[in-house]
């Protein structure tokens, strides 16, 4: 199976997620959300990189998934989650992102950037 997104936690409390350019099907789409929510529930402060470089378009389906999966751990985002950045090049790949924040608004404090260097400062003022 090919991996939607590796989860990277090296330099925990920042975890880096990665998304493979693989396309999104059930096993590792679900693989995906399995493997976030169990940071999660280690319940420690943690920001997330979310890097879309080589995201790819994501279905319908899939991005409902995400949504639902948003509402379904608010409460473990609320309470753990310092902040998520994302780092998304591509036009199409954050009309997404604001397509799945429609189904089910974003819990934490966001930010969008150009590239990790942004990203990495931004989530460690979140996290200080």
């Amino acid at each position: 199976m090919e991996k939607y997104a590796t989860i990277n936690l090296s330099k925990f409390p920042v975890v880096s997620v990665v998304f493979t350019g693989s396309q999104a099907n059930d096993e590792n789409f679900m693989q995906y959300l399995f493997e976030l929510e169990q940071i999660y529930k280690q319940q420690k402060k943690l920001a997330i990189i979310f890097d879309a470089s080589k995201a790819v378009m994501p279905g319908i389906n899939y991005q409902k998934m995400q949504a639902k999966w948003l509402k379904d751990n608010k409460k473990l985002m609320t309470n753990y989650c310092a902040g998520t950045a994302y780092v998304i090049p591509s036009l199409l790949i954050r009309n997404v992102l604001k397509a799945i924040f429609t189904f089910q608004k974003q819990p934490v404090d966001y930010t969008i950037c150009k590239n990790e260097t942004e990203a990495i400062e931004w989530v460690n003022k979140k996290l200080n």
